[in-house]
């Protein structure tokens, strides 16, 4: 579940569009409005928008001096609406206040409402024992050093103290409040006291923490493996990431994409004491957006599809394994077995067509319990009679990921309700097709979280927004109840109603006769597209 109760900003109805070419005038073509307008918003940015955000970014540094938004619900109805993080972050990171370092000293970056990250330049030095940091500078280095707030009274020790906590959700105070702290300080390099290295390093470290919300497939992509690519990419895998609430788990879970991030162990910054020495550290990890990576902010215009070619080759041996222990596991069953029935696996799940062709292929993400589709034999019937060929995918939280990679990047198409799950769109092809059925109550979520990232990695999205009666919900209230018919006044009350009423409690079941609609376009454009190859290769 993405916790996006903290940032509670509200698209104003007619504003979304979260229809494409392939489906652009579907609900004008069913009469179905769902209560929203049908005029079209024109948005003229020119001068108002620059003239906003200059002040917007004047009020946000004044405000993060004195700490004026205690938790992000404020801070997000300030801003008044969605994109606004993302534009303001853009026009901070875009002038980033550590672009150069001089040697011997910290600088911090704390102006993103997203992360503080700060960088250490010369003699780097790890102690775990104090969550410390210790940078010493050279005897030439001088002792002006601006100091920061937290810095301790004894100057012929320190030039600099500073505190940061490097994780990616620094304006939700709740989570933050968990992770640990760590003390950047720089010391002159004669302050008298006694370092050593244990273990030298001639590359830089990249400090961050595993905690928050890791444990959530969400989380741990949008809060650690994006920034950490963000952050990282540059640096070619000539680099170490030093760990905090490190975990086994989350190592060996993404051990393949970390191996395609540096070519050096990580490290547990906790459980080792030893002293680590780096010519640079940088602490903490810069993030854009939503499951994302914005390439105007990046070296040689990188993207976020950069770092799905790091999944495609970070997955791609294991799924080669898979599918050999598969053809062995086949070939055993045929030799087995005493019927003269058996036949290729490919045959009995029909995957081709009458004519030998290949069917597309449509993967269902299948939820039990809460957001649940309690049709779903009949949606599978149905897009089959279509002409696809159905994969129902039930992932665990022990599934392997190159299983779910295998899945997804073989699909023409993939539906499923809104949740956390639908991280794993980052797994599909571009240009392949993602369905996204949102529950009542969940629009703007659905849109922020995966529906716009989605279509910046080049998938058709098609966000089908439930009707009332699609809900278990329909059972539960009256049909006037603003539950609902306004479940934008349900969610302003906050997170728990949201959680308890819209997340918890909801299930799905899907009108077909409306469903089928966007499984047809779906399915002729797979088969246009996949014409157009065949046509190019050709």
């Amino acid at each position: 579940m993405v916790h996006f109760e903290k940032r509670h900003v509200h698209v104003q109805k007619g504003e979304s569009a979260v229809v494409l070419d392939l489906h652009n005038s579907e609900e004008e073509q069913e009469g179905v409005h769902h209560g929203h307008s049908n005029r079209k918003i024109i948005i003229r940015p020119k001068v108002l928008s620059l003239v906003f955000l200059s002040l917007l970014a004047c009020t946000l540094v004044l405000a993060t001096s004195f700490s004026f938004f205690p938790s992000a619900l404020s801070l997000s109805l300030f801003l008044g609406f969605a994109d606004s993080l993302a534009e303001v972050d853009k026009v901070v990171v875009n002038a980033s206040l550590c672009s150069s370092v001089p040697a011997g000293t910290i600088c911090c970056d704390r102006s993103s409402i997203r992360s503080d990250v700060c960088i250490m330049k010369g003699d780097v030095r790890t102690q775990s024992k104090s969550s410390s940091v210790l940078l010493y500078a050279s005897k030439d280095t001088t002792e002006d050093i601006s100091h920061g707030s937290d810095h301790q009274v004894n100057r012929k020790e320190e030039l600099q103290h500073e505190k940061i906590k490097p994780y990616t959700r620094k304006w939700e105070a709740s989570v933050m409040n968990t992770i640990d702290q760590l003390d950047l300080i720089s010391k002159k390099q004669d302050s008298g006291i006694h370092h050593h290295c244990d273990v030298k390093h001639d590359v830089p470290a990249v400090f961050f923490s595993t905690g928050g919300y890791t444990g959530n497939v969400y989380h741990e992509f949008n809060d650690g493996l994006l920034p950490l690519f963000i952050t990282s990419q540059h640096l070619n895998k000539k680099v170490v990431f030093v760990i905090l609430e490190y975990h086994d788990w989350w190592i060996s879970k993404y051990a393949s994409i970390l191996d395609h991030l540096s070519e050096y162990p990580p490290i547990d910054f906790t459980g080792d004491n030893r002293t680590h020495c780096f010519p640079e550290a940088i602490v903490g990890l810069k993030i854009h957006d939503e499951l994302t990576v914005d390439s105007s902010l990046m070296d040689a215009n990188v993207s976020v599809r950069n770092f799905r070619d790091i999944l495609d080759r970070a997955y791609r041996p294991r799924i080669t394994d898979i599918i050999e222990e598969e053809k062995q596991e086949a070939q055993l069953l045929k030799e087995n077995s005493a019927s003269p029935l058996s036949t290729d696996p490919q045959e009995v799940r029909n995957e081709k067509d009458d004519n030998g062709l290949k069917k597309p292929k449509l993967v269902i993400v299948s939820r039990n319990g809460s957001r649940a589709i309690t049709n779903e034999d009949s949606l599978v019937k149905m897009a089959e009679e279509i002409g696809f060929f159905v994969e129902v995918l039930r992932p665990k939280p022990d599934t392997e990921l190159a299983k779910i990679y295998r899945s997804l990047n073989s699909s023409d198409v993939m539906i499923g309700v809104h949740g956390a799950a639908m991280t794993h769109f980052l797994f599909m092809k571009p240009g392949s097709v993602f369905i996204q059925v949102v529950p009542l109550g969940t629009n703007w979520a659905a849109e922020t979280y995966y529906g716009e990232p989605a279509k910046k990695l080049g998938l058709r999205y098609i966000g089908y927004e439930i009707l009332p009666k699609e809900s278990s919900l329909y059972d539960e209230y009256d049909s006037s109840d603003p539950v609902l018919r306004d479940p934008e006044s349900i969610n302003i009350k906050g997170w728990e109603f949201t959680k308890k009423i819209y997340l918890d409690r909801q299930k799905v079941k899907l009108n077909l006769e409306r469903f089928r609609k966007r499984l047809v376009r779906s399915y002729n454009y797979s088969i246009i597209k996949r014409n157009l190859a065949v046509h190019h290769r050709s």
